[in-house]
């Protein structure tokens, strides 16, 4: 393998060289590292295979059908998106295919280095290419179009193809710069930039960048909450829940060339804006009214480095909304970086009136320590104002403390069981509440979305499985997996270098009534439109996800059953959502949505690629108005001119205070 790497990478030199390109890297191709296993790694690689197959909670053998699952999910980590390898290169691994589970038992790891260092050099190979691409101007008032998602396309048959792919890149990349406002130079600069970036960042890559790639491939394959953390990933997991309270207050990952926003720290900084939400892409950075820095393409941990910095001063970041589509453009994102206070993560009430009547909203972002004292402290005021009913608002939670949600449906049930918990030896073990008091024993509803996950869907499906509360929304995440974290150095170990640690799944979470909240989550009584952000999320698109299952029921008693009023609250529910202009909004939305949904190429043309964005910003423009016409608001011109303290309706909760309201009248 080793041979047939040197020649070709030889062969693709002379080739280069031959071309006489006008621009060249800043970096030669001679200067990549050639990167092997470490000594650590073999035992490592041995210990994360014995462990996995003894300890996991799904059974599995390590053999050639897994071998091939590995093998497809490496290829998949190393060229996700097809634009890298060509069809000879993937038809060279083959011969690796079934040999996987034998060399990850026994530690030997040099044929997926070898892969590796093939995607190292082809991606050299690629940026070098698109370098070339900015010696003439690029135009775009011809026919064309570039596919952005190739991840199940067929591999390009030679380099040609793949020219021609990148052609298409590079003319995307320079086209949404020139809608950002750049002039060509510009352009050209900015790119010349990145791409020599993206090759400087290979000559960074280190051999525990590899091992993490391998041993996550295994890992991923056996299912989507096992993973393996490097030494320096595994030390910023010990710290995240003290880093994640500093700076911005988000959680990052790196997706192909992106900086992706995986989810925001409830109260924190960013979540204060508004402005950033998850699956948005960062693609600039700036300090203060320094220059916007470009980050696409850039490690992760750079990009980390650069956003983090002193309390109080203010990082700009030019993003890439999600929630837009890719035919919109970027927009700026000011956040002052700050601490956040736990003040800001804690339960909080408000009332909602309705038609003279009092509805009590309890928003809970997380299940921290102590959050059933916070909520039962707020039950306490909300009862003071004689509220008609209490919405408990789990949207966008997470989970957290698996004590703190039994605690917490212990407010509102007397005594019982809360969730069942199986680990890979088939134990189950019952958690639940035997305190024998209640807080509230009035009207409830729960209000769920598809972020809500965890910790959320054991509390939602207890109190739907008591029949204590409604459940409103959107079908939960899916997550009822339990995981363990186990650092793998051992004390008798004197390798120079550290060795990092694995999560994977030991224990599965079930309902009272035996039904498992993995995969199919928690089900709303009251179902409400899910929003297109959030209609491609959940454990159930996830691969290699755990299956919905069940066990035996608890003992428990139900304490009350809606299935007689359901059909008339939903009914009631569909009226005003028909009736309301806020939910029609969404309708559009969600049509709109699954007419593109599966479109997988983009524009490449500026009028086409102006009309579209002018059509969406007239939308926006046109609906704000409507708001303001309804709050009796004078309209704006254009969307600048909105007032800072102007928030979009929350629809969802105005809704679900409506349903509230007409269980407590029922």
């Amino acid at each position: 393998m080793k041979k047939v790497f040197r020649l070709t990478l030889l062969t693709t030199s002379l080739c280069v060289a031959s071309l006489g390109f006008a621009v060249q890297p800043a970096i030669k191709v001679e200067d990549l590292p050639k990167l092997e296993q470490e000594p650590q790694h073999a035992t490592v690689s041995k210990r994360v295979t014995q462990l996995f197959s003894r300890n996991h909670y799904k059974p599995m053998l390590l053999d050639d059908a897994l071998s091939s699952e590995v093998f497809d999910l490496y290829v998949k980590q190393l060229d996700y998106n097809r634009n890298i390898f060509i069809e000879s290169d993937i038809t060279q691994f083959e011969k690796y295919r079934l040999q996987l589970d034998e060399d990850l038992s026994k530690g030997r790891l040099a044929p997926l280095y070898d892969m590796f260092a093939l995607n190292l050099q082809r991606r050299y190979e690629r940026f070098q290419y698109a370098l070339t691409l900015l010696d003439e101007e690029i135009t775009f008032d011809t026919p064309d179009e570039y596919t952005f998602d190739r991840s199940e396309a067929p591999w390009a048959k030679n380099t040609a193809e793949l020219n021609e792919i990148w052609r298409q890149k590079v003319k995307y990349d320079a086209l949404n710069l020139k809608l950002a406002g750049k002039k060509w130079p510009e352009i050209k600069k900015v790119l010349t930039k990145r791409y020599d970036y993206a090759i400087k960042r290979l000559t960074q890559s280190q051999s525990e960048d590899v091992f993490q790639t391998i041993m996550n491939a295994y890992a991923r394959t056996i299912e989507p909450h096992t993973s393996y953390l490097s030494p320096r990933n595994a030390d910023r997991f010990n710290m995240e829940m003290n880093l994640s309270l500093e700076g911005i207050g988000a959680v990052l990952q790196g997706e192909d060339d992106y900086t992706v926003v995986r989810s925001l720290v409830p109260g924190g900084p960013a979540d204060k804006t508004k402005n950033l939400a998850a699956d948005d892409k960062i693609v600039g950075v700036a300090q203060g009214d320094e220059k916007m820095v470009d980050v696409i393409g850039w490690r992760l941990d750079d990009v980390v480095d650069l956003i983090k910095g002193p309390k109080g001063t203010t990082v700009r970041l030019e993003v890439l909304p999600a929630k837009a589509g890719s035919d919109a453009g970027t927009k700026i994102v000011h956040i002052v970086r700050e601490k956040v206070h736990l003040e800001d993560r804690a339960a909080k009430s408000e009332v909602i009136e309705i038609d003279g009547n009092k509805i009590g909203v309890i928003d809970i972002p997380s299940f921290y320590v102590n959050l059933s004292q916070d909520v039962d402290k707020e039950i306490t005021k909300l009862k003071q104002d004689k509220v008609k009913g209490i919405i408990i608002d789990l949207r966008g939670n997470g989970g957290g403390a698996l004590t703190e949600a039994s605690l917490l449906t212990g407010l509102f049930i007397k005594s019982g069981p809360v969730v069942q918990v199986r680990n890979n030896r088939n134990r189950i073990e019952v958690n639940g509440d035997e305190d024998g008091k209640i807080s509230y024993d009035g009207p409830l509803t729960v209000l769920v979305d598809r972020y809500s996950a965890s910790a959320s869907e054991i509390f939602a499906a207890a109190l739907q499985d008591y029949g204590r509360a409604l459940i409103l929304g959107e079908n939960t995440f899916g997550k009822g997996t339990v995981q363990q974290h186990r650092k793998l150095s051992r004390i008798y170990d004197f390798y120079e270098k550290p060795m990092g640690n694995v999560q994977y799944t030991i224990a599965k979470f079930y309902r009272i009534d035996g039904g498992s909240t993995q995969n199919k989550g928690v089900v709303p009584d009251i179902l409400f439109p899910t929003p297109i952000e959030a209609s491609e999320t959940g454990e159930s698109v996830e691969e290699n996800a755990l299956p919905w299952d069940q066990i035996k029921p608890a003992n428990y008693n139900r304490l009350g059953d809606f299935s007689s009023l359901v059909a008339k609250l939903d009914e009631a529910h569909k009226q005003r959502m028909q009736a309301s202009p806020e939910f029609a909004y969404i309708y559009q939305d969600i049509e709109t949505y699954k007419k593109e949904k599966d479109r997988k190429t983009i524009s490449l043309v500026e009028s086409e690629r102006i009309r579209l964005r002018e059509e969406k910003e007239a939308l926006e423009l046109k609906r704000t108005n409507e708001r303001l016409q309804r709050l009796g608001k004078n309209p704006i011109t254009k969307l600048d001119e909105l007032p800072d303290d102007f928030e979009e309706p929350d629809v969802y909760l105005e809704e679900a205070a409506a349903v509230t309201l007409d269980l407590a009248k029922s």
